[in-house]
């Protein structure tokens, strides 16, 4: 690479620092629901739904994830945020009767009951974070929510979990995402390094081999969203578009990027089709889904490789300064410093509010701000991460990578 990367330069990560502090100052004390779970936020910062809002499970058990790492930075009042989070997981989204834990509740009770991949791999990301600094919910909520994916959503012949089942267990037929699979990629890495259980490794490899080396391969290296039980690509598929969104989705292809990479380090590199499985996705990503005039990436694209949806969300600019950073440790290429700058020129222009704080979580295909598909600024992990991942050595999770440089720290001043 010709110049210094500003991953290396101090000033560069400064300002991240800074940016994630303010995220902190955002959503930190006030997003806090006396009744239970977390408050999101409109555009001007006003809580939505004050009065009793319906609260997802994945919202909760993400504050729980980000305020561990605040907690493991210093930040004073963290840990207390994490009890908040773990406790209503644990009291009000478990469900005592059926076991798994439901999708959505409000100060009532259940508000969608269904049992959510999606959700429940968030479920394991919060108890494998809390696991970290000793949460006295995490053994046993880590203990209940492995029991719950290996017996009910594991699907041992694709090496991948199923997608919906009703309150009692009764199957959703028909569906199996590759969005969800996703995230418990993610959660399964977290689960290995805060136990050391290589069973949540392996799990990992199984979905990262089927959804990205299998299927993502055929495709040319994009990811497909949506399949049917047996794993056969559904192109036509039209869904929620927040979750399960139609055509393809470039920031998915941004977020497997990081996550292969991050699999590929804790497999010791084993896993010698990753780097370009990596870059691959990353490369697709920027040439299909970057918009060359407004810049930022298009939400969805149809399987010609057109934009769909022209909006332009937060989260797939996150992932890709993410991805970007993980690539130019793993395999440096101007292209991919290029891009990381990019990125972040766009995200620090348009997608931070700098007059009310927080980030436009939605823009308009020219960079104004909208609200489409998000109501506001409803969630601190995406961009949380977005600004911390790059300060860390390319080598696992947050989490983990916060815990190694303390006890290195520690090392050193032995």
């Amino acid at each position: 690479m010709s110049a210094t990367s500003w991953l290396d330069l101090p000033t560069h990560r400064d300002w991240l620092k800074a940016e994630a502090g303010k995220l902190f100052d955002y959503f930190q004390f006030r997003s806090i629901n006396p009744n239970g779970g977390f408050f999101e936020f409109g555009p001007d910062g006003q809580v939505l739904n004050a009065d009793n809002p319906v609260r997802p499970v994945h919202l909760a058990a993400r504050m729980v994830h980000c305020m561990v790492i605040g907690h493991l930075l210093g930040r004073p009042g963290c840990a207390d945020l994490i009890d908040h989070g773990m406790r209503f997981i644990w009291e009000r989204h478990r469900d005592a009767e059926h076991g798994g834990y439901f999708w959505s509740v409000d100060d009532n009770g259940p508000v969608d009951a269904t049992k959510q991949g999606y959700g429940h791999a968030f479920v394991l990301l919060a108890a494998s974070s809390a696991l970290l600094v000793g949460h006295p919910l995490a053994d046993p909520m880590l203990e209940d929510i492995t029991t719950i994916l290996e017996t009910k959503f594991w699907e041992e012949t694709h090496g991948a979990i199923a997608e919906e089942f009703a309150a009692d267990w009764t199957p959703v037929a028909g569906y199996r995402g590759q969005n969800s699979n996703m995230h418990l990629t993610e959660a399964l890495m977290a689960a290995y390094e805060a136990t050391e259980d290589e069973g949540y490794l392996k799990m990992a490899e199984r979905i990262a081999d089927l959804i990205i080396n299998r299927k993502a391969r055929e495709a040319g290296f994009v990811v497909g969203e949506h399949f049917d039980e047996n794993w056969t690509l559904l192109k036509d598929y039209k869904g929620n578009e927040m979750f399960r969104p139609s055509g393809t989705t470039p920031g998915h292809a941004l977020e497997w990027a990081r996550l292969i990479l991050q699999l590929y380090a804790l497999g010791e590199r084993k896993l010698d089709w990753i780097p370009e499985a990596a870059q691959a996705l990353f490369a697709q990503a920027m040439a299909l889904g970057w918009d060359g005039k407004h810049g930022g990436f298009f939400y969805t694209l149809d399987w010609d490789g057109e934009p769909a949806k022209r909006m332009k969300l937060w989260w797939p600019m996150c992932e890709g300064a993410a991805a970007a950073a993980y690539l130019i440790r793993h395999v440096p290429s101007d292209m991919h410093e290029d891009c990381y700058r990019l990125i972040w020129n766009k995200i620090a222009m348009h997608h931070l509010d700098h007059v009310r704080g927080g980030w436009h979580e939605e823009l308009t295909e020219t960079l104004q701000p909208a609200h489409e598909i998000f109501p506001g600024k409803g969630d601190i992990y995406h961009a949380l991460q977005a600004c911390l991942i790059p300060l860390y050595p390319a080598e696992g999770s947050l989490t983990r990578m916060i815990l190694d440089e303390q006890a290195g720290l520690t090392a050193t001043e032995e």
